[in-house]
């Protein structure tokens, strides 16, 4: 009996690992026939899905995706099946936030750029097909080297996709992959007249019969706002034509209460941990727009508030999330996207401040929380106040100034000062360690009326 249980050990010491399966599956493709590829691919993509960071990135190296552009040239793998292939591997790498540059300076990313602009070229006879694997496998992979000119017709094909209005789920996954690769552009300049007829059509479809799923309509607004950092003439569609702020609201208030934050995301299960990725793109998209937003309305203390609440949620199983949301509200704070008197009705400042509270917290939410004490007491003190417009400040301006800032005082005041001024001789580590400048006058934290 002993010596079986040994031999048992022995043989699970000796189970391949996901990378080395992966490998030898990506070994045996050049020597199977079409049919035989397809059904080693769907074990390959099974394969991915269950690996790790680390192991995602020691698999996916310059040498494997060269070695698949072989492959293709020699034809021991066909396009079809490469691209199956690849989109899986894009699709999981971008779900997961997984950063894998190898792709960039690929062979293969040359020769899948040359594909597109070939058959794009073609007078007639077209593989839109073709055309839209293509172009999904160019921005899931992470291709930042992508010119101008390459990304105008890439946005074509994707939003001739991304525009079908099919119930059926093959229709739905088409376009949710179209969004996704979509979400993925960077900060290119894209002529308006190629994507905003179409993305307005996606989402005020959605907002009417809901027929995206979370992640494809979150989409769709990632690759709007991204395309607002770059043409700031677009914030008058987005705040008041499609609604930004109530569809955002709306959307994570729904995802927070449906998410069982008590769970870390490895206990969760598929649709949980699909629901908390949607939430952080969530948060990734809003930081997007408030680096470059002006326009403020009353819709923008609802929007703080839902933050807040993905904040407090997400404090003690979820802390990328966590750190996120105060990364959002300095962001927003700094670049005035948001007026004091939003962030302490929304309960922004209240959170933080009782977060400050805790015996024990990492460097990070220490340091946060500081930068955003000085980020507010910077734009009240001593200043004029932003919210107001006029040059000379008359004396009911004055007076609002003053309340506001007795308002944030009194926050300050309920027996937080001692608490942030114990941290008085941390700060020079800490602008060591995250390379800012936070102050050290303690005064610099605190709001004088």
């Amino acid at each position: 009996m002993e010596m079986c249980d040994a031999c048992k050990f022995s043989d699970d010491a000796q189970e391949p690992s996901l990378a080395e399966k992966y490998s030898k599956l990506l070994g045996q493709l050049e020597h199977s026939t079409e049919s035989e590829q397809k059904q080693k691919i769907e074990e390959m993509n099974e394969t991915v899905e269950k690996m790790n960071k680390k192991e995602f990135t020691s698999v996916f190296t310059e040498e494997l995706f060269s070695k698949i552009r072989q492959m293709i040239e020699e034809k021991k793998l066909s396009i079809d099946n490469a691209l199956v292939l690849l989109k899986h591997v894009g699709y999981f790498n971008m779900l997961n936030g997984m950063w894998n540059f190898y792709f960039d300076n690929s062979m293969l990313s040359i020769r899948l750029q040359k594909m597109i602009i070939n058959e794009n070229n073609k007078k007639e006879g077209k593989n839109e097909k073709l055309l839209i694997d293509l172009c999904e496998c160019n921005f899931m992979l992470y291709n930042d080297n992508t010119s101008d000119e390459l990304v105008s017709i890439i946005v074509l094909y994707l939003m001739k996709a991304a525009l079908k209005k099919e119930e059926n789920e093959e229709i739905k996954k088409e376009v949710e992959m179209a969004l996704f690769a979509l979400s993925k552009i960077g900060y290119h300049e894209i002529n308006k007249e190629l994507y905003l007829n179409e993305i307005k059509e996606i989402i005020k479809y959605h907002q009417e019969h809901h027929n995206l799923t979370r992640l494809t309509y979150q989409s769709a607004w990632k690759f709007l706002t991204i395309r607002f950092y770059c043409d700031k003439s677009l914030e008058a569609v987005i705040l008041y034509e499609l609604h930004f702020a109530r569809e955002a609201i709306r959307e994570l208030e729904e995802l927070t209460k449906w998410v069982n934050w008590k769970k870390i995301e490895e206990e969760m299960s598929k649709e949980e941990a699909n629901e908390v990725l949607v939430i952080r793109r969530w948060i990734g998209t809003l930081e997007i727009y408030f680096s470059c937003c002006l326009l403020r309305n009353e819709e923008y203390v609802g929007l703080f508030g839902s933050v807040v609440r993905v904040f407090r949620a997400a404090k003690e199983n979820h802390k990328e999330i966590f750190e996120k949301c105060i990364d959002l509200l300095i962001e927003a704070t700094e670049k005035r996207a948001v007026i004091i008197d939003g962030l302490l009705k929304s309960g922004a400042i209240d959170a933080v401040l009782e977060e400050i509270q805790w015996t024990i917290l990492n460097d990070t939410m220490i340091f946060q929380s500081l930068r955003l004490f000085m980020k507010v007491s910077s734009r009240l003190k001593g200043m004029r106040c932003d919210e107001w417009e006029e040059e000379e400040e008359d004396e009911a301006e004055e007076a609002k100034r003053k309340a506001l800032k007795r308002k944030v005082f009194e926050k300050m005041e309920e027996g937080y000062e001692d608490t942030i001024t114990s941290y008085h001789e941390q700060i020079d580590f800490l602008n060591r360690k995250y390379y800012d400048g936070l102050s050290l006058d303690i005064s610099d934290y605190f709001v004088n009326v």
